[in-house]
C-alpha cells in the first residue's frame, strides 16, 4: 500500500532558490564593481578604495589591515610606504644563520616619529605596523591619557635566534626573524617614565589605563600582540609581532 509523504511547502522550497540568486548577483556586483574601481573608472576616496596603496597618515578603517598584510608579501610596496612615512631607515640584506633564523626583507630602523632606545632591525613589515602604532595609538593616547607627547621609547629588541619563551626544544620565535619587537618603557615630554612592569596594575590610575590604551590599539595593526596579562614571562613588557597567528592578550 502506497503511503502518502508530506509534500514540502511551495514556499519552503522557493526562498533557497531566491537567497542562493540574491547571493549570487550581489558576487556578481562586487566582482563588477571592484573591476571598476581597478580599473578607475569608478572615483571613491582614497581611504575607501582597497586598491590604493597604504598610507601611514591615512584615517584607519577596516581596509588597514587588509592593506598592511598585502605588504607581507610585497617588499617593494612595503619599502614605498616607509618612504612616505616619518621612519628613518635603511635597507639590509637578506642574510640567514642556523636553522629557522634570519633576516628577509628587513630594514635597520635609527629612528620613528619618536625616539628609541637604541636602533632595531626588523621586517619590513612590522616597522609599517609599528609606524601605524606610533602615529594612531602610541601619540594620540599620550595626549589623551597625559596632555603630552611620548617622546621616547625604550625596547628589548628585535632579533633573537631563539625559540618561543627561550624553550631549548620547539617552534622558533618570530625574534627569529626580526618579525616581533618587546617594548617595556615609554618617556613623556616631561620626563616621566611610563614602564610594563611597574604601572599595569589595574590600580595606577592614568598609567595603567595609557598601558591598555596602546595593548588593545595595537591590536589592529600587529598579528599578535602580548602583555603581562599573558603570561609572568611578559610581566614586564609588550610583545608585538606580525606572525602566522593571531592573538591579542
Amino acid at each position: 500500500m502506497q503511503t502518502d509523504q508530506p509534500q514540502q511547502p511551495r514556499r519552503s522550497r522557493i526562498i533557497p532558490v531566491i537567497l542562493g540568486r540574491l547571493a549570487l548577483s550581489l558576487l556578481l556586483g562586487f566582482g563588477v564593481l571592484a573591476g571598476l574601481i581597478w580599473g578607475e573608472l569608478v572615483a571613491i576616496p582614497n581611504r575607501l578604495n582597497p586598491f590604493t596603496p597604504l598610507r601611514i597618515a591615512d584615517d584607519i578603517s577596516w581596509l588597514t589591515r587588509i592593506k598592511l598584510s598585502r605588504l607581507e608579501r610585497d617588499g617593494a610596496q612595503c619599502r614605498a610606504v616607509l618612504a612616505d612615512s616619518s621612519i628613518v631607515h635603511r635597507s639590509v640584506p637578506d642574510r640567514r644563520t642556523e636553522q629557522g633564523c634570519g633576516l628577509s626583507d628587513a630594514v635597520e630602523v635609527s629612528r620613528s616619529s619618536v625616539g628609541l632606545s637604541r636602533e632595531f632591525t626588523a621586517t619590513c613589515s612590522l616597522t609599517v605596523a609599528w609606524a601605524l602604532f606610533e602615529t594612531h595609538v602610541l601619540r594620540p593616547a599620550a595626549r589623551q591619557h597625559f596632555g603630552q607627547d611620548v617622546v621616547r621609547v625604550l625596547h628589548f629588541g628585535t632579533y633573537a635566534c631563539r625559540n618561543v619563551n627561550h624553550r631549548a626544544q620547539g617552534r622558533r620565535s618570530e625574534h627569529a626573524t626580526a618579525n616581533a619587537i618587546d617594548i617595556a618603557d615609554f618617556v613623556l615630554a616631561d620626563g616621566k617614565h611610563i614602564t610594563v612592569k611597574s604601572d599595569w596594575a589595574e590600580g595606577n590610575g592614568r598609567r595603567s589605563a595609557f598601558l591598555r590604551t596602546l595593548r588593545n590599539g595595537a591590536c589592529n595593526f600587529f598579528d599578535v600582540v602580548l602583555s603581562p596579562d599573558y603570561n609572568e614571562a611578559h610581566h614586564d613588557h609588550f610583545h608585538f609581532d606580525m606572525g602566522s597567528y593571531r592573538a591579542c592578550r
